[in-house]
């Protein structure tokens, strides 16, 4: 069978696919994977097929890119060159073998252009992996609108339309113009609501994080196939820096901060961090790649890294302070390591009330980090009894066992 994977984004977006990926290969199949460019290393150490996309790197210092609300529509415009690619290089795949056959397996934002590949080639089957429970629109509790809860007792009509007055505010006029200008040029209708066409469009869809972490609700598309989370490690035997583990040994388990790899306008963020663990006596790691939005100074009770891997590095902290990306999320619950979130847009608001709700940690609004604040919300995490036990149940849940054979299947049978 030929699989075809197509994913856009940082990191975090990239790492479930490879997952996905090799363990298809490894089940004798073509794997095609397109993705932006600036990744292609990680296609070379998994030893896929990678074809590269154009990525926008100066999204990344958009000013509106972290933003509640407008963030996704910035996201959106900054990925549609390289979707506009996708089309073009599906039927060429299928040029080559006619009669193979074959799934298209793709990011949630790659959903548009997935439908345009089946009408351009029938009996191609496609699959949405859906990252985070908060891609996945419903009616039902717990609902937030960006960083705003919406009440338990709001009718699920009123939260219906609440969802596509956010949409029709906020990414329709951003989003339909030139997906409607390519449905026509090929002769197919214009559509009115992204929120309503996207989970539409997959023949299988797959929630790549387990029911336990966000239970299934009955509006969401179906037929859905429901796995664990996809924590993959590009280098999973990555030994930590002499440095890292001398300040390791050095003294107590300190506290992790980072704001997302991809994150290059977190200067307040770590500032906030410096000045709430000196105050609190605590010991720090900062992991960005972005050395410049670190404090001038950094002191001795401070260390500085580019990039560790979370699954080597969690048991060793306190706690975890990060921007509540999903894949930083399940990291921390599987290691058992008290949270403390952060989130700033997209789906972190949604994933920081996940580890809320289970008593995992604390959240933070970005938006009113301060030194005084970061201090308070640390000394609900750090060192607390309750939530340590807590973490620990959590963590009891986790079982990779067949976790990714069975989803396997599913995309076989698909096929």
């Amino acid at each position: 069978m030929h699989f075809i994977l197509a994913t856009i984004g940082s990191a975090g977006d990239l790492f479930p696919f490879l997952w996905i990926g090799r363990a298809l290969r490894e089940r004798g199949h073509r794997v095609d994977f397109l993705g932006p460019e600036q990744h292609a290393q990680f296609f070379e150490a998994a030893g896929l097929t990678f074809h590269g996309l154009p990525a926008d790197m100066a999204v990344l210092d958009h000013p509106d890119l972290w933003h509640a609300t407008r963030g996704l529509a910035v996201v959106w415009e900054a990925t549609r060159p390289a979707m506009a690619q996708l089309p073009q290089l599906v039927e060429s795949f299928a040029c080559e073998q006619p009669n193979e056959q074959r799934v298209l397996l793709v990011h949630p934002l790659a959903l548009p252009e997935a439908d345009l590949c089946r009408h351009a080639c029938p009996g191609l089957k496609i699959a949405a992996a859906w990252l985070a429970p908060s891609n996945l629109p419903t009616v039902h509790d717990p609902l937030l609108l960006g960083p705003w809860p919406v009440p338990t007792w709001v009718p699920h009509g009123v939260r219906r339309w609440l969802w596509r007055r956010l949409a029709a505010r906020f990414v329709d006029p951003v989003a339909l113009p030139g997906l409607n200008t390519a449905r026509v040029e090929r002769g197919l209708p214009q559509v009115d609501s992204l929120v309503d066409y996207i989970p539409a469009i997959p023949d299988l869809s797959l929630a790549l994080f387990p029911d336990w972490f966000a239970a299934p609700q009955l509006d969401w598309p179906q037929p859905l196939y429901q796995a664990g989370f996809p924590l993959y490690d590009p280098d999973p035997n990555a030994a930590p820096s002499a440095e890292l583990r001398a300040f390791l040994d050095g003294g107590k388990p300190p506290v992790v901060f980072t704001p997302g790899t991809g994150n290059r306008q977190a200067r307040a963020y770590f500032e906030a961090a410096a000045q709430a663990t000196r105050e609190l006596g605590l010991r720090a790691i900062f992991l960005t790649p972005h050395f410049d939005q670190l404090p001038a100074t950094l002191g001795p009770d401070v260390c500085w890294q580019e990039y560790v891997p979370l699954k080597a590095l969690l048991p060793h902290v306190a706690a975890l302070v990060h921007h509540g990306g999903i894949g930083t999320t399940a990291e921390a619950l599987r290691a058992g390591t008290p949270q403390l979130v952060v989130p700033l847009a997209h789906d972190q608001f949604d994933n920081a009330a996940r580890v809320v709700a289970m008593g995992a940690g604390a959240s933070l609004h970005a938006a009113r980090v301060t030194p005084a604040r970061m201090a308070r919300a640390l000394r609900q995490v750090v060192e607390n009894a309750e939530v340590a036990a807590r973490c620990a149940e959590v963590a009891q849940r986790f079982s990779e066992g067949g976790v990714i054979e069975r989803l396997c299947d599913r995309l076989e049978t698909l096929a």
